[in-house]
């Protein structure tokens, strides 16, 4: 196993950051080095990786106008090379995700999917497809449609969409490049769907709610469908203030879920029930910083790094893989309004 991993970090640019940023995992040291400016980009906030580790997408804004980026990434350095992009007129996307279609993307702003086609060399030709949410909620951000997650189902059947305004997930497939709406998804009203993981074994969603900051575990049918079996708090019952959940991930074992909290500032840790998949709390950790927008496991899964927003931190953490708590290492980088991380 590589004692060293290149890392990708997307960020805001309304303050001092430059755009995407790199960064070097040094696992034998336990230590993260040598952060700089890869690309520089107009709030490329989430960015994502293709599963043959050739491209790299990232939101992206220009002026007034909003869209996605495209990247080659040496495969040796991790330098990354601009393809091209593509953009239209109003707010930029919140999400975006490889689908093996091309690429979608979900905006927050607009309440909108949008589906991309992509050519053999990674370059975007053209949006093929958007379609706009409706519906509202009872909490005071859930004034219209807010999609929040876009990305693919474990099996490429289908795009399943969490939308934080009208408390839904919603599956979509992709015909001839087309979004076509297959089934909805209702949670409880004014939970505030944000952001979904599958179970390694793809029978098993677990959905993070940012309002009430929930998961909700998730049986997924062959028709796209989800069945609810459990729905399980994230944060302590006596914690009062404001939290919003930020992002859910699940380790590659399948046996551990964690949520990042904005507010509780937090990692929190759930065990993996490996044949009901229901989650048990196991702790939270303290996220070393302002606003845990975003977390990453390594490659290895030994360590996780939680991106704190509004601290403009990335900081280290150790993974135990037998029991997945995690301990704050001596080690924290600077990265600029830091959103989301990502590992070639």
């Amino acid at each position: 196993m590589s004692k060293q991993f290149i890392g990708y970090a997307g960020t805001y640019t309304r303050k001092t950051s430059e755009g995407i940023y790199s960064f070097v995992l040094n696992t034998e040291a336990g230590r993260l080095e040598n952060v700089q400016v890869a690309a520089k980009v107009g709030n490329p906030t989430y960015i994502t990786i293709s599963d043959d580790k050739k491209y790299l997408y990232a939101v992206s804004q220009k002026d007034s106008q909003g869209g996605v980026a495209a990247f080659s990434i040496n495969d040796t350095t991790g330098e990354l090379t601009f393809l091209n992009d593509t953009h239209s007129e109003g707010a930029p996307p919140c999400h975006l995700d490889v689908v093996n279609t091309g690429v979608v993307t979900g905006n927050y702003h607009k309440g909108s999917v949008e589906h991309y086609t992509v050519d053999a060399n990674g370059k975007l030709i053209e949006s093929t497809s958007v379609v706009g949410h409706e519906g509202t909620g009872p909490h005071a951000r859930q004034e219209k449609p807010h999609v929040h997650f876009s990305g693919e189902t474990p099996d490429g059947k289908y795009v399943v969409v969490a939308d934080l305004g009208t408390d839904e997930l919603v599956t979509y497939q992709v015909v001839e490049d087309k979004l076509e709406r297959v089934h909805t998804f209702k949670t409880k009203p004014g939970s505030g769907p944000r952001h979904i993981t599958f179970h390694p074994n793809g029978k098993m969603a677990y959905l993070l709610t940012e309002l009430s900051t929930d998961v909700i575990v998730l049986d997924y049918q062959e028709d796209g469908s989800f069945v609810e079996k459990q729905s399980i708090h994230a944060i302590p019952e006596d914690f009062k203030d404001t939290n919003d959940a930020s992002a859910i991930h699940i380790s590659s074992d399948g046996r551990f879920v964690y949520t990042g909290n904005r507010g509780h500032n937090s990692i929190t840790v759930f065990a993996v029930d490996q044949s009901t998949g229901e989650l048990t709390f196991v702790e939270h950790t303290p996220s070393g910083g302002d606003w845990p927008r975003d977390f990453v496991l390594d490659p290895s899964e030994k360590f996780l790094i939680a991106s704190n927003q509004e601290s403009g931190t990335l900081v280290l953490f150790a993974r135990d893989t037998e029991t997945g708590k995690l301990t704050q290492l001596d080690s924290i980088v600077e990265v600029p309004e830091v959103v989301c991380v990502k590992f070639l």
